[in-house]
């Protein structure tokens, strides 16, 4: 009783907070812990049933890990976890530095509304549909009306099937996930750079350090923290591809597979073509399971080397 008296005190004294978190814990309840239930379709044969989700669920048959099996016991199988993991690393380790870069710059611009331009037009291409960006990248690589084959024509060059030849696209996907996301991510560093005590800059000022080294000594680890708490949270989603990039932007074109396929769009037709929920909830789960694995993992490390940079 005694415990229940003091839970009770400690919630009227924290009811103003309380009240506060209370629209984020009704979210994730609903969308995030609920949903759960469903991952036991995973291990089922799932067959709609006219009583209902729950009616459907429980009178599906159990096939235990053969939804995992049937996921990865093709030859794509090897394929799309390659491109899902080296791109989701190129972009974790590239998009860090571009954006921690792309910050600083800013934060060092001396005219603060020519920086306001600059960022409003570095922001502006997270905002816009993969379906707009597909068109967009399009218009520069149509074989026969696109920019950079008319301009390839006008030097008395060949025009490339740029949606035919694999090679190209490695490249030309992660220029594309970088041009459209560095630029919010890059305001994210930037409002904890605006953060950070201008009297540690002034008296590295007096002391004689010029730019390079205010930035290496104070900014650099000063957002060593951020840094390292956004790198674990974007190293728990390197099994998930964006699938509007990987699906939209190469135009589903057949001869790009090798290396556009992922596990999003390989799910994706997958379930289009069989029609199998089971076998999509499977890589939902398997993504979900190893990301878990490895923020555990990563985040173990971080702790071992600098505690105060962990997320738990």
């Amino acid at each position: 009783m005694k415990a229940l008296g003091r839970f009770a005190k400690d919630i009227n004294r924290n009811k103003a907070l309380l009240l506060m978190v209370l629209p984020a814990t009704l979210w994730f309840i609903f969308f995030a812990y609920l949903p759960m239930i469903g991952t036991v379709i995973s291990f089922k044969e799932y067959r709609v049933s006219q009583d209902g989700f729950l009616a459907s669920i429980i009178h599906s048959k159990w096939v235990g890990f053969d939804n995992f099996k049937f996921l990865f016991s093709t030859e794509d199988a090897f394929v799309i976890t390659r491109n899902t993991l080296l791109y989701n690393a190129v972009f974790i380790v590239v998009g860090l530095v571009l954006a921690v870069g792309l910050a600083i710059v800013l934060s060092e611009i001396a005219n603060k509304r020519l920086a306001k331009w600059y960022q409003t037009g570095m922001f502006l291409p997270y905002f816009l549909s993969w379906v707009i960006v597909g068109y967009f990248v399009y218009s520069f690589l149509s074989f026969d009306r696109g920019m950079v084959n008319k301009i390839a024509a006008a030097f008395g060059a060949d025009p490339v099937q740029w949606y035919s030849d694999p090679k190209y696209w490695p490249l030309i996907i992660i220029v594309v996930f970088l041009w459209k996301s560095i630029g919010y991510n890059s305001v994210v560093y930037l409002a904890a750079i605006m953060g950070i005590d201008k009297s540690l800059y002034e008296a590295a000022m007096i002391d004689g350090a010029n730019k390079w080294q205010q930035i290496r000594n104070i900014t650099l680890p000063m957002l060593m923290p951020l840094m390292t708490i956004l790198t674990l949270l974007a190293i728990g989603r390197i099994f998930y591809a964006d699938f509007g990039l990987f699906y939209q932007v190469p135009r589903d074109s057949g001869t790009l597979y090798s290396v556009t396929n992922v596990i999003d769009t390989y799910v994706y037709r997958g379930l289009k073509t069989t029609g199998e929920i089971g076998m999509s909830t499977a890589a939902g789960l398997y993504q979900s399971f190893v990301g878990f694995v490895l923020v555990i993992t990563s985040n173990y490390v971080v702790r071992r080397f600098n505690k105060d940079n962990a997320l738990f």
